[in-house]
C-alpha cells in the first residue's frame, strides 16, 4: 500500500525504520522534480543537546486591562539552529496561552534563514483574574512539507511575573522544548486538488499516525470525515472507511466535491479522525479546517492548491483538539458577512 507512484503524493508509509537521508522523488506530489530528505520524526531530535545554543527570539507583551486582551509581538530570532543539511532551516513560531489553550497562533514561515524578521502581533482573551495563572508559550518550529516539524526550541513566559505598567520589549535565549504539557493526538497526510476549470475539489485523504489511544485495548478505530461548510452551514460531508486496532491507519480514499470559483474562496473545509464506537458515540480524536480565512500551515496548503491548479498537493498536519477547532470556526462565522446570490 505505501508504494512510491505518480498517483500517491504521500509516498513514504513506513514500513522498516528507513534512513533519515533515504532522498524521494516528489514528482507527482506538487509537479516539480526536486527531491527532499525524509526528516526525522520529533521524537527522534537529539533532545539531550539542552546546553547547545537554540537561538534568541525578540518579542512585545502588552495587556489591555478594559478589554482583557493580552498583545503578544513576535519580532524577530537571531541565531536560530541550522536543522536542515544545507545548514539553515524554515522557522515559523507557534504560540498559545496555558493552561485554557483555547487559541494557537503561528507566525509565516521564513524559508532558509536563521534569522528571521517576523513582525506579527497576536491578540489573546486572558481575563485580568487569569493573568497569574497564565502562562505564554513561543515555540519556534522548523517547516517541513514531507514530515513531522521539528520544535528548536521555546520561551515559557509566566504572566503572573511581568510589570503591565508598560509594554515589555525583550530578547530572551529560547530553551529547550518541553514535553510534559502537550497531548499529541497525532498527524494526518491528506492531498487537496482544485481545477477550476471544471468546480471539482479532490480531497485524498492519505494516511495518519501516531494518533491518540481511545479504547481499553490501547488502539482506536480510526475513520475520518470530510465536511464543507459554507454560509456558515454544514454543506457537504464524506467519509472515508473505518481501520480496525490501529493507531497509524492508511486510507488513500479519494472524495471530490463540487465547488464553484466563488465558492472555494469561502469554504471551510474541516477534516477530523473519528474513533468508530459500535456501542457509544463515535469519539473525536482530533481536527483541523483549510480555507482563505485559516492560519498557519492550514493556510498555507490552501495557498500551494490554489496556487497550484490540477495538481495534488500533499502535506501532513497536526491535529488539534475537537473544542479549539470548534471555537475558532464559530468565531469566524460570527464576523462572516452573508453571501449574497446564492448558487447552491
Amino acid at each position: 500500500a505505501g508504494r512510491r507512484t505518480r498517483n500517491n503524493p504521500c509516498p513514504w508509509k513506513k514500513k522498516k525504520k528507513k534512513k533519515t537521508d533515504e532522498q524521494i522523488n516528489l514528482k507527482g506530489v506538487n509537479g516539480s522534480t526536486t527531491a527532499t530528505l525524509v526528516q526525522p520524526d520529533v521524537d527522534d531530535v537529539d533532545y539531550g543537546s539542552a546546553d547547545k545554543p537554540r537561538g534568541r527570539l525578540l518579542y512585545s507583551l502588552d495587556y489591555n486591562t478594559q478589554s482583557s486582551e493580552l498583545t503578544v509581538g513576535v519580532k524577530e530570532a537571531t541565531e536560530l539552529r541550522a536543522m536542515d543539511i544545507g545548514g539553515t532551516s524554515d522557522p515559523y513560531v507557534k504560540l498559545y496561552v496555558l493552561p485554557n489553550k483555547s487559541k494557537t497562533f503561528e507566525t509565516k514561515v521564513f524559508r532558509k534563514t536563521l534569522n528571521p524578521t517576523f513582525n506579527e502581533q497576536f491578540k489573546f482573551q486572558v481575563l485580568q483574574a487569569e493573568l497569574n495563572e497564565s502562562t505564554l508559550v513561543m515555540q519556534v518550529y522548523d517547516f517541513n512539507r514531507f514530515s513531522k516539524h521539528d520544535i528548536m526550541g521555546e520561551l515559557r513566559l509566566q504572566l503572573s511575573a511581568v510589570d503591565w505598567n508598560h509594554v515589555i520589549e525583550e530578547w530572551k535565549d529560547l530553551n529547550e522544548a518541553s514535553k510534559f504539557e502537550q497531548e499529541n493526538l497525532g498527524d494526518i497526510c491528506f492531498s487537496l486538488r482544485y481545477v477550476p476549470t471544471a468546480s471539482k475539489l479532490t480531497v485524498v485523504i492519505l494516511e495518519a499516525k501516531n494518533l491518540k489511544k481511545m479504547d481499553t485495548g490501547g488502539f482506536s478505530d480510526p475513520f475520518v470525515k470530510v465536511q464543507l461548510i459554507l454560509d456558515k452551514k454544514k454543506w457537504k460531508k464524506k467519509k472515508t472507511s473505518v481501520k480496525k486496532k490501529t493507531l497509524n491507519p492508511y486510507f488513500n480514499e479519494s472524495f471530490t466535491f463540487d465547488v464553484s470559483f466563488d465558492q472555494i474562496q469561502k469554504v471551510q473545509v474541516v477534516i477530523s479522525v473519528w474513533d468508530h464506537d459500535k456501542i457509544s458515540k463515535n469519539d473525536a480524536i482530533g481536527k483541523i479546517y483549510l480555507g482563505c480565512d485559516a492560519t498557519g500551515n492550514q493556510l498555507r496548503h490552501w495557498a500551494d492548491m490554489l496556487s497550484n491548479p490540477r495538481r495534488p498537493v500533499a502535506q501532513w498536519h497536526s491535529l488539534l483538539s475537537t473544542e479549539q477547532v470548534d471555537s475558532t470556526l464559530a468565531l469566524k462565522h460570527s464576523v462572516k458577512i452573508p453571501f449574497t446570490n446564492k448558487t447552491f
